[in-house]
């Protein structure tokens, strides 16, 4: 418990001008002789503590992610090798997908949020996460990874996709402790994570037995979910150059430029709004519902520029990807 009480902390403390990063934020402490009202509480300021890192991410990551392998359980009778889960299975199991997400980002974002050059970046581009605004510390962030990643790994064995789960781990050690995540195959660690997250997802809504084995059929879809990731991720750096500049991270955008960045967004969001639909060889409704958004998207990251625009034009990303989603579901209503 003491080791808890080092933590964890309040949303209270702020970093002033002569603050350190690394100074003591009033620390969040447990009296467990006062046992439930105080446990509770506790427990609600724990949740807030790990929100706070994963904020930013729950609504461009997470929810996506779990889209991919929800909507796709809808049609798991051409992307598994079982037959579909019942509506109550499938209710039942999406929680348990949405927490995979969720855990095994917030690991991710412990191990991101925590380096020097983060903190340095965050304090142009996202100054309200915790250790900028002065809710944690550094090294009270470094104590609570080494009870969330175990926690993360038991979590993902008790799923059936430990084996996703342990790429993602690797990634994320590539990612921010190799610091892969500020070199020019930044996108390619991206897209492969996105296929563990998109597999893992798909195989808990599944369930477990041959009905979470993901057909031939799926894994090539997978795989082509991820491809669209690697050629247009890019557009979430758009809104970020500033700081990646301080960091000297090697973005698309930042080593060929903005133009050019923009110019393949454009061409990439085109290229695979025509691809999906034909790989599931949908009808004219099939190639509307990417279409639209893609259209948008396309016409907003070349028309629309400057961080907040540049924002809106990563959540319209985020939405086309869902969209894209919804290929398998309109393969088999012969949309």
């Amino acid at each position: 418990m003491a080791a808890l009480e080092q933590t964890f902390v309040t949303e209270n403390a702020e970093i002033g001008p002569t603050r350190s990063i690394n100074s003591q934020p009033r620390i969040l402490s447990l009296n467990i002789t006062n046992k439930s009202p105080q446990l509770l509480g506790w427990i609600i300021r724990l949740l807030c503590f790990f929100w706070d890192y994963t904020e930013s991410n729950f609504t461009t990551f997470v929810i996506p992610n779990s889209s991919f392998g929800l909507l796709s359980a809808l049609a798991s009778s051409v992307l598994s090798e079982g037959s579909r889960p019942s509506t109550k299975n499938l209710l039942w199991r999406a929680p348990l997908v949405v927490l995979f997400n969720w855990f095994n980002v917030l690991n991710f974002d412990l191990a991101n949020q925590r380096s020097p050059k983060s903190i340095q970046e965050d304090r142009l581009n996202k100054p309200r996460r915790p250790i900028v605004a002065g809710k944690v510390t550094v090294d009270q962030t470094r104590r609570a990874m080494l009870a969330t990643i175990p926690a993360a790994w038991l979590f993902n064995y008790a799923l059936g996709v430990w084996k996703q789960g342990a790429s993602i781990q690797i990634l994320t050690w590539m990612y921010n402790d190799l610091e892969g995540g500020d070199e020019i195959i930044r996108d390619l660690i991206i897209s492969i994570a996105y296929g563990m997250f998109n597999s893992a997802s798909l195989e808990i809504a599944l369930g477990s037995g041959q009905a979470g084995q993901i057909s031939r059929r799926g894994i090539i879809w997978t795989a082509i979910i991820s491809m669209v990731i690697l050629t247009t991720m890019q557009v979430q750096d758009l809104k970020d150059q500033a700081g990646d500049r301080t960091r000297g991270r090697k973005t698309i955008v930042v080593f060929f430029g903005e133009r050019a960045s923009r110019t393949s967004i454009a061409l990439f969001v085109s290229f695979w709004s025509l691809v999906c639909p034909i790989f599931w060889s949908t009808g004219p409704l099939g190639y509307l519902i990417v279409g639209t958004p893609g259209a948008w998207v396309a016409w907003r990251v070349t028309r629309k520029q400057g961080p907040a625009e540049d924002c809106k034009t990563w959540k319209s990303w985020c939405l086309w990807t869902v969209a894209l989603y919804f290929m398998p579901i309109a393969y088999l209503l012969g949309f």
